[in-house]
């Protein structure tokens, strides 16, 4: 019991380490008027992640992220009830971070940016958004693999993946609020019940997070 329970917590922990900061960050930004900016939002999702990622590699693989967890399915690296066991441990991780920061920053704050769910720019189309989040996501997920996937991958622990992260969100912050991870959609948009375009940010990180472990297993992966 207590070696399944493990990986879980984790997975959820880690999902924490990336949904707290990185949500914590975009409320603080609307309450002091702008001052932590895009760059500041991008650091804590980025820094976050990191973290997170390194603390849980050795124990849960350190998914932190369904499209990560699809993707790893999608070429048999993990089984199907662990798959759906990691999902659910990583919308718990988010939804318990996002009301986390509900509960400590003023209700004016969290309203106005809607406590952090990624939302679209008013000149993005849906399936632009779909697109950008799914090619966001395609290099978030090869940075999965190719720093912690791939035995012969360098060790550096979450630097490279939450360097990726940050640049995702500089790179996509201001046209789709640049989610690549359909947890870090969720846990924001159900404690503040804020559900427009959230198939947007499920449809788009999975399909690019598949399609990355897809061409990193079957092209890029060195066969013994």
């Amino acid at each position: 019991m207590r070696n399944t329970l493990r990986p879980l917590v984790a997975e959820a922990i880690g999902t924490f380490f990336l949904v707290f900061p990185g949500v914590a960050a975009i409320v603080a930004n609307a309450y002091h008027d702008g001052s932590i900016g895009l760059l500041g939002i991008a650091a804590a999702h980025g820094i976050g992640l990191a973290i997170g990622v390194s603390v849980t590699m050795n124990i849960s693989g350190g998914n932190l992220n369904p499209a990560v967890t699809l993707g790893l399915l999608s070429v048999g690296r993990i089984g199907l009830k662990q798959a759906g066991l990691y999902i659910v441990a990583q919308l718990v991780g988010a939804t318990l971070a996002a009301y986390a920061v509900k509960g400590l920053f003023p209700d004016m704050a969290t309203i106005a940016v809607s406590l952090g769910t990624p939302k679209l720019a008013p000149d993005v189309t849906a399936a632009q958004g779909i697109v950008i989040e799914a090619i966001l996501t395609f290099l978030l997920v090869t940075a999965v693999f190719g720093t912690a996937v791939d035995p012969a991958a360098p060790k550096i622990g979450g630097f490279g993946i939450g360097l990726t992260v940050l640049i995702g969100v500089l790179a996509g912050g201001n046209l789709t609020g640049a989610a690549l991870n359909p947890a870090r959609a969720f846990g924001p948009a159900l404690a503040s019940a804020t559900w427009i375009g959230q198939f947007i940010y499920w449809v788009g990180p999975i399909l690019g997070g598949v399609a990355a472990a897809q061409v990193y297993e079957r092209v890029l992966l060195k066969k013994e």
